[in-house]
């Protein structure tokens, strides 16, 4: 039976519908990710030291958990000259963002453009706006050493299993994954561990190793102070 499935693109072939003119709708798409793609990568590839935040953006500045985000990002700057990495909004990304600028250090924002505009918060010190999440998520998780993750909402989420998913099915090698407000990921942990790991056999008792839960900064610092290079 004859296979009726388009080939797939090959990146040539991207490159040339790149430099084409845009006369359709396809093709602009795919320029778009792929110039968000580049300019990404262009821009996180000047720092190779880095940390990435993950959390909500409905945090105030009075919140336990912006305080501790805002200290935490100034002592990986001031004390172990880590760059800041966060989506560049408010709550703990601002708090993220803040906390590197006040110590001097560099202090990146990953935007993104919604349908309710989403400011980007002025504490970074450059920015790059993104149209897809897709792509963003992909500069956002781009060669950390380490990825430190607050409470949040569907987005983090989205972005905590997607890092879990990519160091358990070794498409990137083990890095740290720390997760911060026990009180907040203890409750998912024991979801996972007696809804997936025991009943179901959907998850290894080693992927409940894949992550670490603490609000100790001293635990956290040491596990950045040891964080190897990603290649």
């Amino acid at each position: 039976m004859k296979n009726n499935q388009p080939e797939p693109l090959s990146v040539e072939a991207i490159q040339e519908a790149c430099q084409l003119k845009h006369d359709d709708e396809t093709s602009e798409r795919v320029c778009r990710i792929n110039e968000e793609i580049t300019q990404g990568l262009e821009l996180i590839s000047h720092y190779p030291k880095k940390v990435t935040f993950f959390g909500s953006a409905r945090f105030k500045e009075d919140h336990p958990e912006y305080q501790k985000a805002r200290n935490l990002a100034k002592r990986l700057v001031s004390e172990l000259d880590y760059t800041i990495v966060t989506g560049g909004a408010g709550g703990i990304m601002e708090a993220a963002n803040r906390g590197a600028k006040e110590a001097g250090g560099n202090s990146l924002g990953l935007n993104i453009k919604l349908p309710t505009e989403q400011t980007i918060n002025p504490f970074v010190t450059q920015a790059i706006p993104f149209r897809y999440f897709f792509t963003r998520k992909v500069i956002l998780s781009f060669a950390s050493r380490m990825y430190i993750y607050f409470p949040g909402g569907f987005g983090t989420m989205d972005e905590f299993y997607e890092i879990l998913t990519l160091v358990q099915t070794g498409k990137i090698h083990k890095v740290p994954i720390v997760c911060v407000g026990a009180y907040f990921w203890e409750t998912l942990n024991k979801n996972m561990h007696h809804g997936l790991m025991i009943p179901t056999d959907t998850i290894d008792e080693t992927d409940m190793g894949l992550y670490t839960i603490t609000d100790s900064e001293d635990t956290i610092m040491e596990i950045a102070r040891s964080a190897q290079a990603r290649k």
